[in-house]
């Protein structure tokens, strides 16, 4: 299933030619991020981007309603399935030249160290753990990229292939359906195959296992990726960035190793996949995968948890919502530290009552003023944060709102009238 095949009859097609370093692609894609945007007139081919970028779209992907997409994902998690091996992948249709100069990868904006592959998953093997994770792409020559590398599994791969002499043996894939997606953007234990969590997630909304298929290098990848670039961490370094990151702020520039690409596969009518640095596409494939886990530790506090929401306006990190329903006086305190606990990096948390639609901002804020004194605000100081946050230094601030209403307060008064 193509990138191709989730085109809706609404997506907007521009047919002109965009310079790619003129951010023109950037100011389309943010004028109305609700909307899908196809690119015919890019050097490279065609790219898409909004694509993901509400959680109706995600949601309508995989077969799911838009407020069932923490509950398919935990439940994906809790229950990896196996994938499936085909001999004919059609990501294997077409051996390209290698050349990245020449993919219709964009600079978003104007102090970018170059152009971007931002929607890359990068699957890597080593003795017999595979993984598969999202990291952004700075091309740096027609066969070379830098990657950012964070202290997590593909870092530790990649060192001990350092320690041991070797190149990293990784894929490089580029559109790719929602399951793969956000498995890849899923936090693990190290070992847990992640196209296992994606191949659950396709199981039970299709009935059939995530179909993969083999590079030439005996990497495993979806079958239906648009693009796949067979390549090699190496152990050469060179600078990265500076590049906009989730809060709309650049990250700074750092030496980061080199990708060497060794051999390149298109699918037939390939899209390349463009994110968003900032946007609402970028925020979800962030903020989504964290969501089970705040749901899991809440549950383990409150039995009654009904639904957890990292919210756009706190890029899918930093601010959260979620939905209970008291058994005792008090639910609401546990609620906000078990939440923190799923999700270290979130500092604001509300907490609402079952009645309120956390997906809807007027809700929640009106629950707020309606339902919540300042008094009952839990402030916590001296909090390990987000390095993403601009405002927090060694340590952030936390506070937790509990906007429920009282259990021995006459209930008509806290509800809204209805018709």
């Amino acid at each position: 299933m193509s990138v191709r095949k989730f085109l809706t009859p609404d997506t907007v097609n521009i047919d002109r030619h965009i310079d790619l370093n003129s951010q023109d692609i950037t100011k389309q894609l943010a004028r109305d991020q609700d909307k899908t945007f196809c690119f015919k007139g890019l050097s490279g081919g065609e790219a898409v981007g909004n694509i993901y970028s509400t959680r109706a779209k995600v949601a309508e992907a995989m077969n799911i309603g838009p407020s069932y997409i923490s509950e398919h994902l935990a439940k994906a998690i809790a229950c990896p399935r196996p994938v499936k091996i085909i001999d004919k992948p059609a990501f294997r249709k077409n051996n390209v030249p290698v050349d990245l100069t020449s993919l219709p990868a964009p600079k978003y904006f104007p102090e970018d160290g170059g152009r971007y592959i931002t929607a890359g998953v990068i699957i890597a093997e080593w003795n017999g753990v595979r993984n598969i994770s999202f990291h952004r792409m700075m091309i740096i020559g027609r066969d070379k990229l830098a990657v950012r590398l964070v202290p997590r599994h593909l870092y530790t791969m990649h060192k001990a292939a350092k320690a041991a002499g070797k190149d990293l043996n990784v894929a490089i894939c580029i559109g790719l359906r929602p399951e793969v997606l956000l498995a890849a953007a899923t936090s693990t234990d190290y070992g847990i195959d992640e196209l296992e969590i994606a191949s659950a997630m396709c199981e039970s909304s299709f009935k059939k296992p995530l179909e993969v298929g083999r590079c030439d290098n005996g990497i495993l990848v979806p079958a239906d990726a648009d693009h796949v670039f067979e390549a090699r961490i190496t152990a050469d370094e060179t600078k990265e960035g500076p590049f906009v990151d989730i809060t709309g702020t650049y990250d700074h520039i750092r030496d980061q190793p080199i990708i060497e690409i060794d051999k390149a596969w298109t699918s037939d009518r390939p899209l390349f996949h463009m994110l968003l640095p900032g946007g609402n596409e970028h925020y979800l494939f962030m903020g989504l995968p964290r969501e089970p886990m705040i749901l899991r530790t809440v549950r383990q506090a409150v039995p009654r948890t009904h639904a957890v929401r990292l919210t756009e306006g706190g890029c899918c990190w930093l601010h959260g919502v979620v939905s209970i329903t008291k058994n005792k006086e008090g639910d609401g305190t546990n609620a906000i530290m078990a939440a923190f606990t799923g999700h270290p990096s979130m500092k604001q948390v509300i907490i609402v009552d079952s009645d309120i639609n956390i997906f809807d901002d007027r809700q929640v804020e009106w629950a707020v003023a309606t339902r919540f004194q300042g008094n009952r605000m839990l402030r916590i100081p001296d909090a390990a944060g987000s390095s993403l946050d601009p405002s927090a230094g060694a340590t952030t601030w936390k506070i937790g709102i509990d906007a429920t209403r009282p259990l021995d307060a006459d209930e008509k008064m806290f509800r809204k009238a209805t018709l």
